[in-house]
């Protein structure tokens, strides 16, 4: 199996301005990210930006940078625009590595890859982790997703689903791997990134502000499988930065 990883990094962030060059432990956020994304069987790991400051730290720490529009609604949508710059064939398999994820283990990069390789009816292929704490159930920052007995997506939220009619917002009494929440990792056929780019936002997508939402309200099918290591949270904003920092002058793994 082949597969191209694509880090798409962008230099704004609302909460976190700066966030690919933020520095851990003597190293940029975005050099971790590329060296646990070289650390898998990948062919090919291209980091993709509209940011000069963003491509002159990657070219010297010695990534392939590719320089894409700044006017890109979604990063799916400046996926697309690599990879037709890369010429890959519609079947090619391309991942979708986040900038913001510097703890990412390679072994679920190579997973979400291998996954899809062996979904020939999926167009995209994801993960999911196990979750039963009431309260993250509640958080709308937590996606949930529902899948059927193949692994394929019925439905991604940030609402409770499935809703227990008997036990509202708790485990009791539900059977084990009742909720899972997603994990936003993404493997993608290139001939699906071409047919994305032309549809419009779905009104699902608008309503949830999730961009997958689109790729099922077009029909697509999305492979969900659970991780199978723990997966770090992302850096998402300045304490997530300050908790890794602090991990990482420890010698400390990140913790999932």
């Amino acid at each position: 199996m082949s597969f191209t990883i694509i880090i798409p990094a962008r230099y704004a962030s609302s909460r976190l301005p700066g966030k690919p060059l933020v520095e851990l432990a003597g190293k940029t956020m975005l050099q971790r990210v590329w060296e646990r994304a070289s650390a898998s069987s990948a062919a090919h790991v291209v980091i993709a930006t509209d940011d000069e400051r963003i491509f002159a730290a990657a070219t010297e720490f010695g990534a392939e940078v590719m320089m894409t529009r700044a006017d890109h609604p979604s990063g799916t949508d400046r996926i697309a625009e690599v990879v037709t710059h890369l010429g890959l064939e519609d079947d090619a398999i391309v991942v979708n590595v986040q900038g913001d994820e510097p703890s990412i283990p390679a072994e679920v990069i190579e997973q979400v890859a291998a996954n899809l390789a062996a979904y020939p009816e999926a167009s995209i292929a994801t993960l999911s982790e196990a979750m039963d704490d009431p309260a993250a159930l509640q958080d709308p920052n937590a996606v949930k997703v529902v899948a059927d007995r193949r692994g394929m997506a019925l439905y991604f939220s940030r609402a409770c689903i499935p809703w227990p009619r008997d036990h509202v917002w708790s485990s009791a009494g539900m059977p084990p791997g009742s909720w899972f929440r997603h994990i936003g990792l993404y493997a993608y056929r290139v001939a699906f990134l071409h047919r994305y780019t032309e549809w419009s936002e779905a009104p699902l997508e608008r309503c949830e502000s999730l961009e997958q939402l689109r790729a099922l309200y077009e029909g697509e099918r999305i492979h969900v499988a659970e991780a199978c290591v723990p997966v770090p949270g992302g850096v998402d904003t300045a304490d997530d930065l300050a908790a890794l920092r602090r991990q990482l002058e420890q010698g400390q793994e990140p913790l999932a």
